[in-house]
């Protein structure tokens, strides 16, 4: 039963025996197994799009560490390609059409992802029975500001200009945009929970660049339409993850998400005085704080503990993506230390 999975009860605030723990990126270059399988695939995208070696890599971290839940193995920039939009890695995304005029905007499909991306369903095909007995399989998509600031820069930014002057000059044709993205996102994460997903996370990584204004206007009711269009309501809890976002604390715990994610600047006890009584929490080791040694890393964990305390509504994760360059060995003493600190 879903209800016996550790991190669901620990979503929903129920009983459990332990904090539950998983990491962002934890399937990843860090790891040498990954390194390897990726090698097969030929690059990152074709790794994305071949079922069984994205299921591989997804099993990997679960296989070393005993983590909590798998995620799947894919990217938030994937769905974008069915609306019309090129895409490659070199390493880093590029869009190599970005989106600078109404037409551009109006020109984006709205895909079938059965059409569009046909191999997470069949990656979840693999995972979700292979795993069934174990943990279960988070879902996740990149949420429309986010997915908007890369569509719009044709890449990855410091300042975000193009998009801001889209969203502040031309309101409307951005509000179109962030239509089309919403519909085809509450569509993706239904697709992945179709084919089994236990819960699903919202990357919003980007929103963080954001005023309260600002986001108020042009994410907040976006976000509150996927989540209320999200099938199983209550069955599959979802989590809202914004980096740079602790600005947006109090908007994040009333867009109907049961999880809020927290960066490593946000405190989780201040988090959790201010909107634990609305939702749970998730979080928040600062990833850089792997890079040190056990003792160090050990006594981090036990500090986020203690200011969730006793209670369940928390998930122990790291702020941010583990860093490719992380000793694997540090990512385990992290996972052992949540297990041993943390059992009631």
């Amino acid at each position: 039963m879903d209800s016996d999975y550790l991190i669901i009860r620990a979503a929903k605030k129920q009983p459990i025996e332990r904090t539950p723990v998983w990491v962002m990126r934890q399937a990843g270059r860090y790891l040498p197994e990954y390194r390897a399988t990726r090698a097969k695939a030929g690059d990152f995208l074709a790794l994305c799009k071949n079922p069984d070696l994205a299921a591989e890599v997804t099993l990997q971290p679960i296989d070393r560490f005993g983590l909590d839940a798998a995620i799947l193995f894919s990217d938030i920039l994937t769905p974008l390609e069915g609306m019309g939009i090129k895409l490659s890695f070199n390493p880093a995304p590029v869009i190599h059409n970005p989106l600078r005029a109404a037409a551009d905007i109006a020109a984006l499909r709205l895909p079938d992802p059965d059409d569009n991306v046909p191999y997470v369903g069949q990656i979840l095909d693999i995972l979700v029975p292979e795993l069934r007995e174990r943990v279960p399989v988070i879902g996740f998509a990149g949420a429309p500001f986010t997915l908007a600031c890369y569509a719009v820069e044709g890449g990855g930014s410091k300042l975000f200009s193009k998009t801001k002057a889209l969203f502040f000059e031309q309101p409307a044709l951005a509000h179109q945009l962030m239509e089309k993205l919403t519909a085809m996102t509450t569509r993706y994460l239904n697709y992945q929970i179709a084919h089994g997903v236990k819960m699903v996370q919202l990357f919003d990584t980007w929103a963080g660049i954001l005023c309260p204004d600002d986001y108020q206007e042009f994410v907040f009711p976006y976000v509150r339409q996927i989540f209320a269009g999200l099938d199983q309501p209550g069955k599959v809890p979802k989590i809202y993850y914004i980096n740079g976002g602790h600005q947006h604390l109090s908007a994040m715990a009333n867009t109907g998400c049961e999880v809020v994610g927290l960066d490593w600047v946000a405190d989780l006890a201040q988090a959790k005085d201010l909107i634990g009584h609305k939702v749970a929490l998730q979080g928040n080791l600062d990833p850089n704080v792997l890079f040190a040694n056990p003792e160090v890393i050990r006594a981090k964990v036990k500090t986020i503990l203690d200011k969730q305390g006793p209670a369940s509504g928390h998930i122990f994760n790291l702020g941010h993506g583990i860093d490719k360059e992380v000793n694997p060995e540090h990512l385990k003493v992290m996972v052992e230390a949540v297990k041993e600190f943390s059992a009631r």
